[in-house]
């Protein structure tokens, strides 16, 4: 597959506004591809679209294979998502919640049991396993939720805003697995904030009112808009915001 993500005057509107208009990119395969944009600028509808919980207004667009119109459900289940909100469930145990999305990615008991037992000591929880999950400091809550996420080894695995809120050691190591995880050969599409977090990133691209004002390496983007860094490369695509 030479595209794990592939859309064409991809486009959204609710009513007379136009939220998402006519973005055209490709994901690669391994990429770790960085969507940013401010406050409504579209980042999150696209998104929707993308893993199968929004329906396109117009425009073609397919994600690991399947088109986003007629294989919504096949998306869902060759994904991971992690939500802005946190997505799992707060009054169950650290163990549960695995082990309820284990089953709900149809995994096997023995692999579950694998897995469990892996995310545990990989992330250290192994004495928070009975801790219910909204016990956790936020920080332990974002890790836990992205190892849920490739607890069934997708392809692809979008992350909205992962490192919200949390401290500069735990974004440190946020990132650390966002990078395990790429070079394991999954794809990672992740919105943020942070300027420095899209220097951690292959592409990145960036919205403005609906559109794609920008799409290259932080590298080229730096060059291109004569940037020390890719939060002047974002202030200066934002000032051109008509909503500013």
């Amino acid at each position: 597959m030479d595209t794990i993500i592939s859309t064409e005057n991809l486009t959204k509107q609710f009513g007379t506004f136009t939220a998402v208009d006519h973005i055209t990119f490709s994901v690669k395969p391994g990429e770790i591809f960085g969507f940013l944009g401010a406050n409504g600028a579209g980042k999150t509808t696209a998104m929707r679209m993308l893993n199968g919980l929004l329906l396109p207004t117009s425009g073609k667009a397919t994600v690991v294979g399947f088109d986003v119109y007629r294989q919504s459900e096949d998306i869902k289940r060759n994904i991971g998502y992690m939500s802005q909100r946190f997505s799992l469930y707060e009054d169950l145990s650290v163990l549960e919640n695995i082990r309820l999305f284990g089953s709900i990615y149809g995994l096997k008991k023995t692999v579950l049991l694998e897995k469990t037992d892996a995310i545990l000591e990989q992330l250290q929880f192994t004495d928070q396993r009975n801790t219910l999950v909204r016990d956790l400091p936020l920080g332990w809550k974002q890790k836990l939720s992205f190892s849920v996420a490739m607890l069934h080894e997708p392809r692809l695995v979008f992350l909205d805003e992962p490192t919200g809120g949390v401290d500069p050691i735990t974004r440190r190591q946020f990132w650390e697995m966002i990078y395990a995880t790429a070079a394991k050969g999954a794809t990672v599409f992740v919105t943020t904030h942070y300027m420095d977090e899209a220097e951690y990133c292959d592409r990145v691209c960036i919205m403005v009112d609906g559109r794609i004002a920008a799409l290259d390496t932080p590298n080229q983007l730096k060059t291109q808009f004569k940037a020390e860094d890719m939060n002047e490369v974002f202030l200066k695509l934002a000032r051109t915001s008509k909503a500013v």
